[in-house]
This record gives structure tokens, sequence and C-alpha cells, in this order.
């Protein structure tokens, strides 16, 4: 089977960067840049036209902001992925992001290597947050959450938010993939799910709930 390309946009004012994310693009075949803009306002009088399958957008634009931006491209496309991207990682704003339906949140400077493996993290499980933003994710859920999850059971948790397989779980914790698939049973079960991208979601919605109680 072929497998479709992706049809990429990204949303960012700075002009020097929108250079930057084209050239992450040569020589990347399974991804297309179908359009990079400076405002939602742009990417919404293209929508018929360019038809994204993934929206990466800065949070800080003029006019609408990227997190409200988020209700618009919605209201358009509700399959469409979206990823915000900031040079801060203020949990306020991650829970906004998430609460407005953001499938992702990195934070920049985003790199060639972080930039698409956010797309290949998204298109297999839906879902992506940027390192810095899992751990404190994951620190909040030690904290507040997750407290039914033994000590290893929270290490797998911090490395599946983080986009690792089976094994590069057993390597970083020097175990077998078959201990690590043991506990990831145990996590699924605890959070009542079958799949990697259901884990991620829950995990997620539990982080969203935190958020709203704290507020």
């Amino acid at each position: 089977m072929v497998k479709n390309t992706l049809r990429i946009v990204v949303i960012d004012p700075d002009q020097k960067l929108q250079q930057t994310y084209k050239g992450y693009f040569e020589a990347v075949s399974e991804y297309k840049l179908v359009g990079i803009y400076s405002a939602i306002r742009e990417v919404l009088m293209n929508y018929d036209t360019i038809k994204p399958d993934v929206i990466i957008s800065e949070v800080s634009l003029n006019g609408l902001n990227g997190i409200d931006g988020i209700t618009q491209l919605r209201n358009k496309d509700n399959a469409v992925k979206i990823i915000m991207m900031s040079s801060k990682n203020q949990f306020e704003t991650i829970r906004k992001a998430f609460r407005k339906g953001a499938n992702g949140y990195l934070t920049k400077p985003v790199t060639k290597t972080r930039f698409l493996n956010a797309l290949n993290s998204v298109e297999l499980h839906g879902a992506v947050l940027g390192q810095d933003v899992a751990k404190k994710i994951i620190s909040s859920f030690q904290q507040k959450s997750l407290e039914s999850f033994s000590p290893r059971e929270n290490q797998i948790i911090e490395h599946l938010t983080q986009g690792a397989t089976y094994k590069m779980i057993a390597r970083k914790l020097f175990v077998t993939p078959s201990t690590v698939n043991f506990h990831i049973q145990n996590i699924y079960l605890k959070l009542n799910v079958n799949s990697k991208s259901e884990a991620l979601e829950k995990l997620r919605d539990m982080e969203v709930r935190h958020f709203d109680r704290a507020s």
C-alpha cells in the first residue's frame, strides 16, 4: 500500500523562521509543505485549496492568536491535527491549547529533527509534546493525578509521552522489552485503554482536568 504524503501548513510571522521551516522539507518525501503563513485568517482564506492534514502554529500571532485560532480551524476542519509552538511553556498557555483542541505543544527553537519527529508522532499517535513540556506534565501527574502508578510505571509513562518505543524504553531503563510490555499493559489496564494512542489521549485529558481543578 502506498503511503499518502501528509500535507503540512506552518503559521509563523517570523520571516527568518519561515525560510528555516521551508528548508526542513527539502529531501523529505513523506511530508509536503503546502503553505506557510503569518496569520490564521490567511490559512482560513486558502483552506479549501491547501487542505492540510497537519497545522503547526505559533501561539503569538497578530490579530487572532494561535490558541484562539484553534476553534476557527476546527470549525473549518475538525479532523486536522494542530500542533502549537511557542518560546514559552507556561502551564496556563498549554492548558488553554489542549482545552481548545490542540494535538500537541512544542517549545522553540524547533530543530529539523524535533520538527519532523513531531509530525511523525502526531501521525502515528495523534499527539505530541515537547520533551520539556512532557517533563513538567509528568511531574504534575506524579504529584497530583497518577498516585496509583508505581515508580517504574511513571518512568515508562514519561518515556511514552516523549514518543519512545518499547525497545527504546527498555534500553533507557536497562530492562527487557518484555518487561516494558508487562508494565505498559498494567498502565493500560489502570487507564482503561487498549493502545498507546489511547493512553496518550487519556494522560492528556487527566492533565487538563488537573489544570481545571487548580484554576
